[in-house]
């Protein structure tokens, strides 16, 4: 018993430090102007994209010295999109998911190119009974968020057991709760299993005795499931130049990370504490990042399967996502 309290203190006290770095609301710079370009990110290693054009300075060589940056994070795809609809973010980058959920809706953004692939695992808790996919029957999974990246790929995953969800007529219960939370849900029994992003599923396993019950290159579409995308709103898009020069700015940013992965991820480690006064363990950063592969790339296959399993979800009224695609500056 004393040592299920320690472990509960221990973990709490680590949660303490990651729900900081997951960003629990929103966290942005304040000036706005027409020469100011408004960058939305997530503070984790699958946003390690843009967290790297920001800290080796890509975003702004490629603007110029005339460009101020605002940068803005948030803790979900719901509030970034919200914030992208607001205009209090220009370009950045989020889940397929939210993104083609409010393009379906108000058709005035555009994916413009790929940033992170994989990333995401399916993880069960010690005491719920999974030990495979067919397990879940009857069960509760956490996500992120509804209608999130993760909720649509564990949808996804479900179908090749023939299982559904509940609000779908089916048997397996989702659970909303935000990723750096899950660890807790595991201690107390209060979920089975997790469909979650990365960092997040390496410390189920290594905080929450967790075990893998999908590994990344075998959840939903594999490593071609698209975690994180580039995202811009159809004004910024109206100055290709500015929208010409982010893009250059994220393949840099790509390419750095695909030749230097060891000093990427400690520029990440080092954002995160510049942005919380926490720093993230090394070893668990490293763990998950061989989880993901860091890409412009985007299948588009993929996404039009999202949109067609959001809208079987009810997540939206139609999955015609025609034009929501456009890597045209980027090719």
């Amino acid at each position: 018993m004393k040592k299920t309290w320690i472990f509960t203190i221990i973990s709490v006290l680590l949660l303490g430090v990651l729900s900081a770095c997951s960003g629990g609301g929103e966290k942005s710079s304040s000036s706005s102007n027409a020469n100011t370009v408004k960058i939305g990110y997530f503070p984790n290693l699958t946003h390690i994209a843009t967290i790297v054009g920001l800290e080796q300075g890509y975003f702004q060589e490629e603007f110029g010295d005339d460009i101020t940056i605002e940068t803005k994070t948030v803790s979900n795809g719901g509030l970034f999109m919200e914030a992208m609809t607001t205009k209090s973010i220009d370009v950045g980058t989020v889940g397929p998911g939210p993104l083609l959920n409010f393009y379906v809706k108000n058709p005035t953004f555009r994916l413009i190119s790929g940033a992170v692939n994989g990333g995401a695992v399916l993880v069960a808790s010690e005491g719920g009974g999974v030990s495979e996919l067919a397990d879940l029957d009857g069960k509760k999974v956490a996500i992120p968020v509804i209608g999130s990246t993760q909720d649509v790929m564990l949808r996804k995953a479900l179908q090749e057991v023939n299982l559904k969800t509940t609000n779908n007529g089916g048997t397996v219960e989702l659970f909303a709760a935000a990723p750096a939370d899950t660890a807790t849900l595991f201690v107390q029994n209060s979920v089975d299993a997790a469909a979650t992003q990365e960092p997040w599923g390496n410390i189920l396993e290594s905080q929450a005795n967790g075990k893998l019950i999908l590994d990344w290159d075998e959840f939903a579409w594999g490593k071609d499931s698209t975690n994180t995308v580039v995202a811009a709103s159809d004004e910024f898009l109206k100055n290709k130049e500015l929208a010409a020069a982010y893009l250059q700015a994220h393949k840099k940013a790509v390419e750095f990370i695909q030749q230097n992965p060891e000093e990427a991820q400690d520029l990440v480690i080092k954002h995160i504490k510049d942005l919380t006064g926490k720093e993230i363990n090394k070893d668990e950063t490293a763990a998950a990042f061989q989880r993901l592969e860091v890409t412009t790339e985007v299948n588009e296959q993929v996404i039009q399967e999202m949109a067609d399993i959001s809208k079987e979800a009810g997540y939206i009224d139609s999955n015609d996502i025609d034009g929501l695609i456009d890597l045209s500056l980027l090719q």
